[in-house]
């Protein structure tokens, strides 16, 4: 019989299925496909006995890691591609939904992301997009840790180099000058103007730092999270920086470097913006300093 303390409330029933579908979507590129990935997720954990599904501690945590190893699976199969072609056809079940997934991706960004092996872009998904832990990407890609935290890195530098065209390192000095400008002026329009139309923001906080768990997508949202994340206050400073062998932003609260941007730029627009909050990637942006003195 079924314990009534172990209801759960409509809206996070809700958010626990959203979240499933993004995740889905993002690592297909597909509604139908995520539709039917969720379904089957769903179609697992009530295929446990009761005695297992009561040893799971977070229902949520385990349904995603399901969802993204079903997706990976999907991902490798060979005839991927026409199968996902049929199953567009899916009529309007969640139709409101996948316009709103639509709004926060990009045809063009998508695109990317299928340019990428399987590993690669589970890797990268459930790292840089949903923020999962190391130890929860290395269960659903199979690999171990540092594999996948490789297999990541290396999906970022495809995507970079897939959509940004080559700047002179003149240009690209120009352009992320004018970003740092921009922000330290919180001028709004003027930062969205320099980056296009279809930009996208990825805050990297590994779980850390509360950063924005997706990506931000459109110059103008873009805009927005950027001087939100650097509003002005006293303590805190933005400069231009070497980062990554191209001219990027730090950020500073009193002398820590607090984030580190990077700009991938195509012409004379930013096309892609990478924030990195992790405190663990910054450590080599703060080396131990010598002892304070008495009284500081």
């Amino acid at each position: 019989m079924d314990r009534a303390d172990d209801a759960v409330p409509i809206a996070e029933l809700l958010e626990e299925r959203r979240h499933l579908l993004d995740v889905a979507y993002w690592m297909l590129g597909s509604r139908g496909e995520a539709e039917g990935v969720v379904e089957e997720t769903y179609r697992r954990w009530y295929g446990l006995s009761d005695a297992e599904r009561a040893r799971i501690a977070v229902p949520r945590a385990w349904l995603a890691r399901v969802a993204g190893s079903i997706c990976l699976t999907r991902l490798r199969l060979p005839d991927r591609r026409s199968s996902r072609a049929a199953e567009e056809h899916t009529g309007e079940v969640g139709a409101e939904r996948y316009r709103m997934l639509e709004q926060e991706t990009s045809e063009v960004l998508l695109r990317a992301l299928n340019s990428l092996s399987p590993a690669e872009r589970a890797a990268f998904v459930l790292n840089d997009v949903f923020g999962m832990a190391p130890g929860t990407v290395a269960d659903i890609v199979g690999r171990p840790e540092p594999e996948c935290a490789e297999l990541a890195d290396r999906a970022r530098r495809s995507l970079r180099a897939r959509r940004s065209r080559s700047t002179t390192p003149l240009q690209h000095d120009v352009v992320a000058c004018a970003v740092q400008q921009a922000c330290t002026a919180e001028d709004t329009e003027r930062l969205a103007a320099l980056l296009a139309l279809d930009a996208t923001a990825f805050f990297d906080g590994g779980g850390k730092v509360r950063a924005l768990v997706k990506p931000v997508h459109g110059n103008q949202q873009v805009a927005r999270s950027m001087l939100t994340l650097m509003a002005r206050c006293p303590r805190t400073t933005l400069h231009t920086h070497s980062v990554n062998g191209r001219t990027g932003l730090v950020i500073r609260y009193d002398r820590q470097v607090a984030a580190v941007i990077s700009l991938d730029i195509a012409g004379d627009q930013v096309v892609q913006v990478w924030v990195i909050l992790n405190p663990d990637k910054l450590r080599s942006w703060n080396p131990p300093g010598p002892p304070a003195a008495p009284g500081e």
